[in-house]
């Protein structure tokens, strides 16, 4: 009998699952661990949203390897100490893992190798878990990553997909190796009473949802503030409870503009983690630094302060503002036009935005969300690194008749149409309760601060 140990990370799901199936295949029993780090809570990146996000997809996954005849098993330290321990304790001869990108993911590989092979055990690394295409996979001539979207995406769309992996029907799971109780959502304090429901059972029955009509209209609709016509498949994608190639996989049967236009959204993940598995620390850095003198914490404290908890008098920005505090996500239009603002408008830096985000996101990671912000700030990927979104604007392009808005900002219900965009303006302000702010900001002034920084005046 020969048994092999599936770590389970970011890959939180029973279909499209290469390692565990290529542990079954090869050996006669496998334990599924997930291994609650204790470096996470460390670092801090244990949110609360995406804590009980986690515990919805831990519970789930047990539930579905029991109906296949075995358990996960849970421990919590350190990765490295506990899956050595836990091979040792099921005598395993080899460690199936998803492959994953970030520095502190490289180097715990790095670290878990070099404990395992020291007790004669392997570890199996297996690409394609976690992304379409892995990092590296695809390069440009002369360079070791992509920096421009377009050209990755041509290269990276010519790769194929490959088909997605059923999941198993048996998984046997030897006796004697223990675990701790899966965490529960109730044991999380602050969460957002919106969140979301985590685990593969949810994400499989949204995706099959999204496919069967609504991507159809992604291309046209997917900017649609008040629409909500985007899949809201991200937080399932970064758990793993949703095979990013099984989504693009299906998408691509379907065809159309809708579905076209939703695999060049999930690319845009692909292109991230190309991009940070090359240059680590753009995580905390500037990928193109643009020399900005961000404006100083004491001095835009009030600011941020006003920003966080939506109420900058600017209604589409605390409008987004307050759908990220209340469901722990936010449209992807609206979260760029958040971050424009903070970053162009307010002139704070993108980190100041970015920990915020990953406070509250259960989606939140490290590439999408620190490289977006840079995209946004212009010190990343945007071959327009100085455009500015200007709020008014965006939100009577994307919420022409002002129905977002209203809706995460009762208090402007008596704001009728667009004008809502403008609460300030005479005739409107008298139909706005005096508890809603005035703009902290005046648009011309803060777009002349913020071209005199750049040196664009």
């Amino acid at each position: 009998m020969s048994t092999a140990v599936v770590l389970f990370t970011c890959d939180l799901r029973l279909h499209d699952h290469p390692p565990l199936r290529a542990a079954l295949r090869e050996h006669d029993t496998v334990v599924p661990l997930f291994v609650r780090d204790e470096g996470v809570a460390a670092a801090g990146f244990a949110a609360p949203n995406r804590a009980a996000f986690l515990a919805d997809c831990l519970a789930d996954l047990d539930a579905g390897l029991r109906r296949r005849g075995g358990r996960l098993v849970v421990r919590s330290g350190r990765v490295v100490d506990v899956v050595c321990r836990v091979a040792a304790e099921a005598d395993a001869v080899e460690v199936h893992m998803a492959a994953d990108h970030s520095g502190y993911a490289q180097r715990r590989e790095e670290r878990l190798r070099g404990a395992l092979e020291g007790e004669r055990r392997a570890l199996r690394v297996h690409a394609a878990v976690g992304t379409v295409v892995p990092p590296g996979a695809v390069v440009p001539q002369g360079a070791e990553h992509y920096a421009v979207f377009g050209a990755y995406h041509r290269r990276w769309a010519a790769e194929g997909t490959r088909k997605p992996l059923a999941a198993p029907r048996a998984v046997p799971v030897p006796d004697g190796v223990r675990s701790q109780e899966p965490p529960s959502r109730r044991g999380v304090a602050g969460v957002s009473p919106g969140l979301a429901p985590g685990g593969e059972t949810r994400g499989r029955r949204r995706l099959a949802a999204w496919l069967d009509g609504p991507l159809d209209a992604y291309a046209d609709r997917h900017d649609d503030l008040a629409a909500d016509a985007t899949s809201r498949l991200s937080a399932y994608l970064h758990f793993g409870a949703v095979s990013p190639t099984e989504a693009v996989y299906r998408a691509r049967a379907r065809g159309g503009p809708g579905a076209e236009a939703f695999v060049r959204q999930l690319c845009w993940r692909d292109f991230h983690r190309q991009l940070l598995a090359a240059r680590p620390a753009a995580a905390r850095e500037d990928y193109r630094t643009r020399h900005d003198r961000w404006r100083p914490g004491p001095e835009a404290a009030a600011d941020v302060a006003a920003w966080k908890e939506g109420r900058t008098g600017y209604p589409v920005v605390d409008a987004a503002m307050r759908q990220l505090a209340h469901e722990g996500w936010a449209h992807n239009r609206a979260r760029l036009i958040a971050a424009s603002f903070l970053t162009k408008t307010l002139y704070v830096d993108w980190r100041v935005g970015a920990r915020h985000f990953l406070e509250l996101l259960a989606d939140g990671d490290i590439p999408d969300n620190q490289l977006n912000w840079q995209w946004v700030a212009g010190t990343g990927t945007d071959s327009r690194p100085n455009r500015v979104l200007n709020p008014v604007a965006q939100g009577r392009r994307y919420d022409p008749d002002g129905t977002y808005v209203r809706r995460w900002l009762p208090e402007l219900a008596g704001v009728a149409g667009p004008a809502v965009h403008e609460p300030w303006k005479p005739g409107v302000r008298a139909h706005v309760p005096a508890a809603y702010p005035p703009p902290v900001v005046d648009l011309p002034e803060s777009l002349a601060r913020f071209r005199a920084a750049r040196g664009l005046d």
